[in-house]
């Protein structure tokens, strides 16, 4: 208490104190960690520090969004988010054993895409459907960003498993320079709607249905906003390394279990995933549907629009191959959920049993990756 009466007094800071020494700590957890190499006591700590920052990059982005306004906050987040996620594949990617194509991008986008349209969005729904019976949004501006998000999915994700200049869902080089420029226009070509040509699509709404450009309370002062965006992208980058760092341990873990490898994928994309869909969850709870819309679809789509054309690039100069194509059961999954959350979201209002749909496929998903 007395810590954040002197930075909101003397320094003018309205921050809470354990949101500036998280981020620290977990940067100090990771210069300290190769001292620790397979101790499950610190493989816990350092879990327990991830989590942490990723609870101080949620409230960072929220300070960084109140500030700029919607859409622009929530873009903020979702580029965030996906900058870390294609720093995380990249690297990965480059210490695969060479010579086989790697399917960590793929396996990472697609646990993504599920993850946000399954579970995120069906959480959304769930908590919005049982505490205020139905919610409204603006139905254009999630109609904008679903249209996007089906071709982009298809076209990365199913197409390579049908074209024929290479086999088993590898794209040839110039198939997958050409899907990494359309994934790049898609998205750019939805940002743009999002912020300039049709920005009221994506402003939230009260109660009423009318729409509010800021929220009741004052926005943060400049200082304020300059040191969250800093710490923002110093948790964001710490979450990332944990990550990295804590993947061995996972992976030892999931394989003990005799579950496939593609479940650590799932497990770090949750975690890549956490500050995104706790904001939207927080968002929902408040009513602020349109919130949680544009940060969900909005993470989608930046995850495959810009995690695409940055493996294609790497995958261009360096020689390495990357298979994209999903298999039969995962298409239909994706397809299956495609086709839910566009149904749940084509009428501008929202009720619990969306969400509970949404989550059953979700919880399809997970079981059927644990037991195929």
């Amino acid at each position: 208490m007395h810590v954040n009466n002197f930075l909101s007094k003397k320094l003018n800071l309205a921050l809470p104190y354990w949101t500036i020494i998280c981020p620290f700590l977990a940067i100090f957890a990771l210069g300290i960690a190769d001292g620790f190499k397979e101790n499950l006591w610190f493989s816990g700590f350092l879990g327990i520090t991830l989590i942490a920052a990723v609870l101080a990059a949620v409230h960072h982005a929220e300070v960084v969004a109140h500030k700029v306004g919607e859409p622009f906050g929530t873009i903020i987040l979702a580029l965030a988010i996906t900058v870390i996620e294609v720093s995380l594949i990249v690297s990965l990617m480059m210490s695969e054993e060479p010579g086989r194509p790697s399917v960590l991008a793929r396996d990472t986008v697609f646990a993504a895409i599920m993850i946000i349209l399954t579970g995120i969005i069906g959480v959304c729904l769930l908590v919005g459907g049982v505490r205020f019976r139905e919610q409204n949004f603006i139905k254009q501006g999630v109609s904008t960003a679903l249209i996007s998000l089906i071709a982009i999915s298809i076209l990365t994700l199913v197409l390579p498993n049908y074209t024929t200049s290479e086999s088993g869902g590898v794209y040839s080089s110039s198939q997958l320079i050409f899907v990494a420029i359309i994934s790049l226009i898609l998205y750019g070509g939805f940002i743009s709607v999002q912020t300039i040509r049709h920005r009221n699509y994506f402003l939230p709404q009260n109660k009423d249905g009318d729409q509010i450009s800021e929220l009741i309370v004052d926005p943060p002062n400049l200082l304020t906003t300059i040191s969250s965006l800093i710490l923002l992208i110093i948790a964001l980058v710490a979450v990332v390394l944990l990550s990295k760092k804590l993947s061995p341990t996972i992976e030892g873990f999931v394989m003990d279990l005799g579950a496939p490898k593609s479940l650590v994928g799932i497990i770090i994309a949750t975690v890549i995933l956490l500050p995104e869909g706790l904001a939207a969850y927080k968002a929902a709870r408040k009513n602020r549907l349109q919130t949680s819309l544009n940060l969900a679809l909005g993470s989608a789509l930046a995850s495959i629009g810009l995690t695409i054309p940055a493996v294609a690039i790497v995958c261009y100069f360096t020689g390495l191959e990357v298979t994209l194509g999903i298999d039969a059961k995962s298409s239909v999954l994706l397809v299956l959920s495609l086709f839910t959350v566009y149904l749940s979201l084509s009428s501008g209002r929202t009720n619990i049993q969306q969400g509970i749909v949404l989550l059953t496929l979700f919880a399809t998903y997970l079981f059927t990756t644990i037991v195929p």
